[in-house]
């Protein structure tokens, strides 16, 4: 399975951020691989992987804003600074992010087998994106009510074919947020998520056995694809969020849904 594991760590670095569902298209060839067994488990090291190349990506923007978030604590202009606003913003976001996304494991489990259901969802982000487009450019600054509101657009998007990136930025377009602010507080946001789901993910995992034992043949190469392929998707749709090129994300959306849709119709 050396090649299948190079595939899904290309698909997840570019899927992960670009706004077209990375679960979606893990999901879809999977299914079309059949691969049953140890898809969390690699799934989850994709996550991982692709979780350090954004904080590689943000690590100035983390540093400065976390001591920024630290002051506030000891001072009170501190308060009134960019990153104490964030933090907090970041923080709830998080909680908000739980409580929707962790009672969701469940059917997201179900979900993932079923190539419908994946294709619907991705028929949503499609739509999404397209409103995207219709959207003005803001020039706001993130507020705790945002950072509530955007958390909950990732707590649903844990539902496989839903883009967390797609979802997390567009409600911050709605909120009124420039777009490289949102482009930046929708991958802030994404970080202690990913962490928390693959710390739970891994404890459940390891329960009765070895976590490296459940993993596909040359599961590191894909790891290592999918962080190289990650960064330079970020690179590339923080250029597109800037200069709002959401139709082409909204039309290539429909090409997966359409194959997996067809595919069911076709058995």
């Amino acid at each position: 399975m050396s090649f299948e594991s190079l595939i899904l760590g290309i698909v997840q670095g570019l899927t992960e951020f670009l706004p077209v569902s990375s679960s979606g298209h893990l999901a879809l060839l999977q299914n079309l691989w059949g691969i049953t067994e140890n898809s969390l488990t690699y799934d989850l090291l994709l996550h991982f992987s692709t979780m350090v190349a954004t904080a590689c990506f943000f690590w100035r923007d983390i540093l400065y804003l976390f001591r920024e978030w630290l002051v506030g604590f000891v001072s009170s202009s501190g308060r009134q600074s960019e990153g104490w606003r964030l933090g907090w913003a970041v923080i709830c976001g998080t909680f908000v992010t739980a409580f929707i996304g962790f009672p969701l494991k469940p059917l997201v489990e179900r979900w993932m087998v079923v190539p419908s259901l994946v294709g619907a969802a991705l028929l949503v982000t499609s739509l999404l994106l397209w409103y995207a487009s219709t959207l003005p450019r803001g020039q706001g600054k993130i507020s705790l009510l945002s950072g509530l509101l955007i958390g909950v657009a990732q707590g649903l998007a844990v539902i496989p074919g839903i883009s967390r990136s797609g979802s997390t930025i567009v409600m911050g377009l709605k909120r009124g947020l420039s777009p490289e602010e949102a482009f930046r507080f929708s991958f802030l946001l994404s970080l202690p998520a990913i962490l928390g789901a693959n710390i739970l993910q891994i404890m459940d995992i390891t329960k009765n056995e070895s976590l490296v034992t459940q993993l596909p043949d040359f599961w590191y190469g894909g790891v290592i694809i999918a962080f190289i392929s990650g960064y330079g998707a970020l690179i590339c749709l923080r250029k597109m969020v800037t200069l709002g090129r959401w139709r082409i994300f909204a039309f290539y959306c429909l090409i997966p849904a359409s194959v997996s849709l067809l595919s069911v119709l076709w058995r």
